[in-house]
């Protein structure tokens, strides 16, 4: 769902291609308890990170899993939301709370019980 997509950024109106590229976990890379979900924003890496306590949180809330394609989509909707916003066209790095990443998971599931089937 958010693998490719394009935003609109409120102030400039610029149209940006937001492209998947990678999924890390952070601990390993920059010593942090999160995931990083990256993402090409027109070329340049753009990063979303992800508390890692947000997964057990989650499963406690609904006896359900994140995962990693959950993980990318809930990522590309805050960032999608975030550049529509005008939150940051120039940012590099953005980092959720636990609350926004399931806020936003929730967000997602809506959204795709209000798409028609295909």
């Amino acid at each position: 769902m958010y693998e490719d997509f394009t935003a609109t950024d409120r102030w400039t109106k610029k149209q940006v291609h937001c492209i998947y590229d990678s999924l890390i976990v952070a601990l390993s890379t920059r010593h942090a308890d999160a995931v990083d979900v990256n993402f090409l924003v027109d070329g340049r890496v753009v990063t979303v990170a992800l508390p890692h306590p947000a997964w057990p949180e989650y499963t406690r809330r609904t006896s359900k899993v994140i995962t990693d394609r959950l993980a990318i989509d809930v990522a590309g909707h805050y960032l999608k939301r975030a550049l529509d916003s005008g939150e940051g066209l120039g940012r590099d790095f953005y980092s959720l709370t636990i609350a926004e990443t399931l806020q936003h998971v929730e967000s997602l599931l809506q959204e795709a019980q209000l798409q028609p089937a295909r």
